[in-house]
């Protein structure tokens, strides 16, 4: 990425060439495949250097903003209408699951320069952790494993691991207890 004294941050023209050639894929072959075509998605997503492990399950009214820019580890899941805006990379765990239209966002302005620079921090999300439906995810952001992000949270700062963690701004409530089931 470079930055220009006069307008701020300016990406490369390779990198403005690839999101340019990713978008046209995602609409010719991404966004239009059937709901149980998983294993098309990641091969889509592979194409242009996605690490998406075996069993992942990429539904396809996600948004992914530069699959390079993106790893998922075994089985994990990204529903409808949720936005990967990863500048910086994002990592899913195992298992972990990102409901619908959350929003894991890797960049963000410095408000405080009168250029607005761009910073781009990376998202991690741990194994077997789960986003609930129209969270937040600041930039920098680690979720631990097992951590639950409950519903419309807006996510500030780290969460910790086996935590249920809701609010705005989110905080840990309570311990995630598993139990077996049938």
């Amino acid at each position: 990425m470079e930055t220009d004294a006069h307008t701020g941050p300016s990406f490369s023209l390779k990198n403005r060439a690839a999101r340019i050639i990713w978008q046209s894929a995602y609409v010719l072959f991404f966004r239009p495949s059937p709901r149980p075509f998983h294993a098309w998605r990641r091969f889509v997503l592979r194409c242009f250097g996605a690490k998406i492990a075996a069993g992942c399950h990429i539904y396809p009214k996600a948004i992914i903003w530069a699959p390079w820019n993106l790893v998922c580890r075994e089985a994990a899941g990204v529903a409808d209408g949720v936005v990967l805006y990863n500048q910086a990379p994002i990592t899913l765990g195992k298992r972990s699951v990102v409901s619908q239209g959350s929003h894991l966002c890797t960049g963000t302005h410095d408000y405080q320069s009168p250029r607005f620079e761009l910073h781009a921090k990376p998202i991690s999300v741990g194994d077997q952790a789960w986003i609930a439906a129209e969270s937040f995810i600041h930039p920098g952001i680690n979720i631990g494993e097992g951590a639950v992000i409950g519903a419309r949270s807006v996510v500030t700062k780290d969460m910790p691991a086996w935590m249920v963690c809701a609010g705005h701004p989110c905080k840990p409530i309570k311990p995630r207890v598993m139990t077996d089931s049938a």
